[in-house]
């Protein structure tokens, strides 16, 4: 607008002024090497004019070609993004519908055009990788690495989790590691951890992951719970496998307060050092639990107290005797039970048959217990605690046990 404007003001100043300097016109002289150009002042206006209006021609031509090309270009644009739009959601029904072979066609086939394209080569791979097909998800997947970058955690999240379905458990492993370093506070990330660190018993990296989580608001308090004791067994197991019942006590004395105030981690300590045959180091321990702990909280102590073989006179058993006597009915039984097996075991048959008979009265005394207290009574030609037990076997007087390992080796009398 603004150039012809300019043209017509030229113009108009060339009519204007022509008239008034036609009589002093002079003349305009242009000579070049070969050529002499000569011409009045008003036809140079007159030609500059021209001039100009023919450069402002082709410039309009040359911009509205270029316009009509960029036009064309965006509608091609807009004309593939739409298609590709349109083809993603019918991929992702195909998807739920279970049509995996159909859903990674339509989904990958115009991704780079998609308002997503990441997702969709995502999408893609995850769908041919539903229907068994490894090479065109991972070929999938190096097409969003390019797009996303190396870092990027949606398509690493993916990769992991292809490499967690094609049975990859070692490549899965160390993905899952690098995600953690690159995203630690991704809820999925650390949730996809879990179940690899599980999966491949790798209950070191799970203990140190759930310190990292703590109670976050994706694990319910029963979750983290069970997690924590898979984790401290996981360990415990790990620990007595490789290094023994040395390992299993150096571990224990490097454990910060908080599992050390575990009664879980406690009695499972306990159980493992009888299983590698320490029976003084799990008394201890378990002397150090019983005394430090109330009665409801050593049910799992008292199952391993009946494995253990301790001294009449040691520090345990003392404590035992003080806390049976001022244990409530329910837990008075329990303390019984185990200060039976105890005395059984050092053959010190008398003393065990006072407390097996109170744990036999009890309405959840164990196929163990009755033959411990059998084996007692035969040692000590007891007929009348024989026949009676015999008795109550017949009556099915005892309630069905929960399976318990097997019963050390009693002492010789």
């Amino acid at each position: 607008m603004l150039r012809v404007l300019f043209l017509m003001l030229l113009v108009l100043a060339g009519l204007i002024l022509g008239p008034y300097i036609s009589g002093n016109q002079g003349y305009v002289r242009i000579e070049t090497a070969t050529k002499v150009f000569e011409m009045s002042i008003v036809m140079l206006v007159v030609f500059f004019a021209v001039l100009m209006a023919v450069v402002y021609l082709i410039e309009w031509v040359v911009t509205r070609f270029f316009r009509l090309s960029r036009n064309s270009y965006q509608w091609m644009g807009n004309r593939r993004r739409k298609k590709a739009q349109k083809q993603t959601l019918q991929g992702l029904m195909k998807m739920t519908e279970g049509d995996y072979s159909k859903a990674e066609k339509l989904i990958g086939r115009n991704a780079k055009h998609s308002d997503e394209p990441i997702l969709n080569f995502i999408k893609a791979a995850e769908a041919a990788q539903e229907k068994g097909d490894d090479l065109s998800a991972n070929k999938y997947l190096i097409e969003a690495s390019k797009l996303g970058g190396q870092n990027n955690v949606a398509v690493e999240l993916a990769r992991t989790r292809l490499l967690l379905k094609q049975g990859k458990l070692p490549a899965a492993r160390s993905a899952i590691d690098s995600l953690l370093v690159l995203a630690p506070s991704n809820v999925d990330a650390m949730r996809l951890a879990i179940g690899i660190y599980l999966e491949s018993k790798a209950y070191k990296a799970l203990d140190e992951l759930l310190d990292n989580i703590g109670q976050r608001s994706f694990l319910s308090s029963e979750e983290y719970e069970a997690l924590e004791k898979q984790a401290d067994d996981g360990l415990l197991d790990e620990i007595m496998n490789e290094d023994g019942q040395e390992g299993l006590l150096t571990w224990w004395e490097n454990q910060p307060s908080r599992r050390r105030r575990s009664v879980y981690v406690r009695t499972a300590l306990i159980k493992r050092l009888l299983d590698t045959d320490d029976h003084q180091s799990a008394a201890d321990i378990a002397f150090e639990t019983v005394k430090k702990f109330e009665d409801e909280q050593l049910q799992g102590v008292f199952d391993q107290l009946t494995r253990l073989q301790a001294e009449e006179n040691s520090k345990l058993v003392k404590l035992l005797i003080k806390r049976h006597k001022k244990a409530s009915e329910h837990y008075s039984d329990d303390y019984a039970r185990a200060l039976g097996y105890i005395y059984a075991r050092e053959g010190l048959f008398d003393k065990a048959r006072e407390y097996l008979e109170q744990a036999l009265a009890h309405k959840e005394c164990t196929v163990n217990d009755r033959v411990m207290a059998l084996y007692v009574a035969e040692q000590l030609n007891d007929v009348e605690l024989i026949t009676s037990i015999k008795s109550d076997n017949l009556k099915e007087m005892c309630i069905e046990p929960k399976p318990v390992a097997p019963a050390l080796p009693l002492k010789d009398n």
